[in-house]
């Protein structure tokens, strides 16, 4: 049977975690707690008024009333009368440290222990005797949980004449246990809103830690994802225009002597920017959120090196080209990556060694490394080690970002027979790969 079929066909009744009444409540709670969090003294104003009421103004309104004990004989229990300052007094000493309840709980607590003490030993009854009991509650919920059994201990030796009392009617043992009975379900009930209100705290704690967390993955994301783009872009657009600027010089060269390699290097700047304009429009593409634009062109591959190499050849340079190993069997993302590694470096040799240098392209896989080695020859006219600037600009910082990907290494700089040569090996271990994923 399925999980609608149980549910009967009809709505069933409102979850009580979504039912509006404890919606309301909740609320109401929370706008009390934020009155209090301002105002504290006036939930304990509140408090005081509301057991002087209920406790203090009975005895009061009837301490000149002369009641006659009713019931059987052995059930009545005999206290002594206090003049109405004597009563008053005594009860201003039990309620007015509620007051400091929260603010300081052991010092008030004391001080209605004494007064209770005091009373008792006096053999009067008072309904204000109810405090101690609120006093104890206070110290379970502000107090140091390290006070707490010092004060049950002094909450019990204060009540032991109200058990001697009682006991005239029920057992001492008896009285006792009611005495007990009293303080424990006093100091487990502050236990247990304490720990209530912890729990409460840690997880709102929790919660602001996870939206702050959630924020900065999604501000690093978003980080990660411009510099993916950027990167992207960089090879995009600084390979094509380096081949477009390096044909249009020749093709200027040429257009005097030669007309026809004139016309061959405008039919090749036309190529190449229409290739680059189709992949800026499909990055841009990507990008946008709804995008009806087509992809024209899939990402490139290795197998997309030789058409790399072809237009690089058609800027001047010769290339040479080699791979080893089942580089078709690599992963897409690793095969983008070569791709864009090799791209690179032969945009830097169109750029600083000019048309007219030699330039070798080799990519071998060897089980879990793949090697990517780029070297020109430089300038034909270079004496000396290539005029390579000592500053890294971006395009070789882009290469060792997306070698950091697969746990790669890159070394650039001067070959051993002049020119320049850019060596990249990237780990295709699981571990890399999916931490590249």
């Amino acid at each position: 049977m399925s999980s609608d079929d149980a549910a009967g066909p009809g709505p069933g009744p409102a979850p009580v975690a979504t039912h509006p009444l404890l919606t309301r409540l909740t609320q109401a709670g929370q706008r009390l707690r934020q009155a209090d969090g301002r105002h504290r003294w006036v939930l304990d104003t509140a408090v005081t008024i509301a057991v002087f009421l209920m406790t203090c103004l009975p005895d009061l309104i009837h301490d000149g009333d002369v009641v006659e004990p009713r019931g059987p004989r052995e059930l009545q229990i005999a206290f002594a009368h206090l003049p109405l300052a004597g009563t008053l007094a005594l009860q201003i000493a039990l309620v007015l440290p509620l007051l400091w309840r929260r603010r300081a709980p052991v010092p008030a607590f004391g001080v209605i222990a004494a007064a209770f003490l005091v009373q008792w030993s006096l053999d009067v009854f008072l309904r204000a005797d109810f405090a101690l009991l609120i006093a104890l509650y206070s110290v379970a919920v502000h107090g140091r949980l390290r006070q707490l059994p010092w004060v049950c201990a002094a909450t019990l030796g204060v009540m032991v004449p109200l058990a001697v009392k009682v006991s005239a009617v029920f057992s001492l043992w008896e009285s006792l246990f009611l005495v007990l009975c009293a303080v424990t379900a006093a100091a487990a009930l502050g236990l247990a809103v304490r720990i209530r209100r912890t729990q409460l705290a840690s997880l709102r704690e929790r919660t602001a830690i996870l939206e702050l967390e959630r924020d900065q993955r999604s501000k690093l994301a978003a980080a990660t994802e411009r510099a993916r783009v950027a990167r992207e872009m960089h090879d995009i657009i600084g390979h094509s225009l380096s081949v477009i600027i390096t044909l249009a010089d020749g093709g200027s060269y040429a257009a005097e002597t030669r007309p026809d390699r004139g016309k061959e290097a405008l039919r090749l700047v036309g190529d190449a920017g229409r290739q680059a304009l189709g992949e800026m429009r499909r990055m841009l593409g990507v990008l946008r959120e709804q995008s009806d634009t087509p992809e024209l062109n899939p990402q490139p591959r290795i197998a997309d090196l030789d058409a790399l190499c072809a237009r690089i050849r058609a800027a001047g340079p010769v290339v040479v080209y080699q791979s080893g190993g089942d580089l078709d069997a690599l992963d897409r993302g690793v095969q983008l990556m070569a791709y864009r590694i090799v791209q690179e470096a032969l945009t830097n040799t169109l750029k600083h060694a000019g048309p007219r240098t030699h330039a070798h392209v080799q990519l071998t896989a060897e089980d879990t490394r793949l090697s990517i080695r780029v070297h020109d020859t430089g300038t034909p006219d270079q004496d000396g080690p290539p005029a390579r600037s000592p500053v890294e600009g971006h395009g070789l910082a882009g290469i060792r970002e997306r070698a950091a990907l697969y746990d790669g290494t890159v070394s650039a700089g001067p070959g051993p027979g002049g020119g320049w040569t850019v060596q990249t090996v990237l780990d295709l271990s699981p571990r890399a790969s999916g931490g590249a994923a």
